[in-house]
């Protein structure tokens, strides 16, 4: 499975092109330490003073190598499809050998702090629903109130609980429009930004 970069990350990783195989290799070495232990800005002051730059394009170079890093050991890439991935990226031969030797390294250790990082949150498991119509009343001969039951199963770290809910259809039409419109912006571009930026 091919890594697809998007233009903001390939400018981020573009400093690097420019630089030696020795400063791309230091870089690597910041974005590890900061995937174990979190970001630390001095790094990027002392980095930027060593190179002469400004801290914001190391900071830009070690994200974008952050975010290569991460995202590659999650989605779990293999080393042919790394080395596709990195292609159109500018860098020289040594540069994606040195690459790919990183992560191949480090592929392991960075799923295992993505997996200590991950909430485990009660999730769904299973849900029956029964729909009950109430035709009349003693006092109201015509009447249709419909309601729905909901029994909905959750499961956290192992454990399955069980919630009784009740509702009526113009609520649930309701709740349903809420989900739709929350799934719809978790597929937009700002909040898949934001994503990543908590991911690393």
């Amino acid at each position: 499975m091919l890594l697809v970069l998007e233009d903001e990350h390939k400018e981020h990783l573009n400093f690097l092109v420019s630089v030696n195989v020795e400063v791309v290799q230091e870089f690597c070495r910041i974005a590890m330490e900061f995937i174990r232990k979190g970001i630390n800005n001095k790094m990027y002051l002392i980095a930027a003073q060593k190179l002469s730059v400004d801290a914001e394009t190391v900071r830009h170079g070690v994200e974008g190598l952050m975010y290569l890093l991460a995202e590659s050991a999650k989605l779990m890439v293999t080393d042919i499809d790394f080395q596709d991935s990195i292609l159109t990226l500018g860098f020289s031969d040594e540069m994606k050998k040195e690459l790919l030797r990183f992560y191949v390294d480090n592929c392991k250790e960075i799923r295992t702090v993505q997996s200590e990082m991950v909430m485990d949150l009660p999730h769904y498991h299973n849900l029956e629903w029964r729909l009950d119509v109430e035709l009349a009343s003693r006092s109201l001969h015509h009447q249709t109130t419909p309601s729905l039951l909901l029994k909905l199963h959750t499961e956290d770290s192992g454990n399955k609980t069980t919630q009784l809910l009740e509702t009526d259809p113009s609520n649930l039409l309701h709740m349903t429009k809420c989900l739709e419109g929350a799934l719809a912006e978790v597929k937009s571009q700002h909040c898949r930004r934001i994503m990543r930026n908590i991911n690393k």
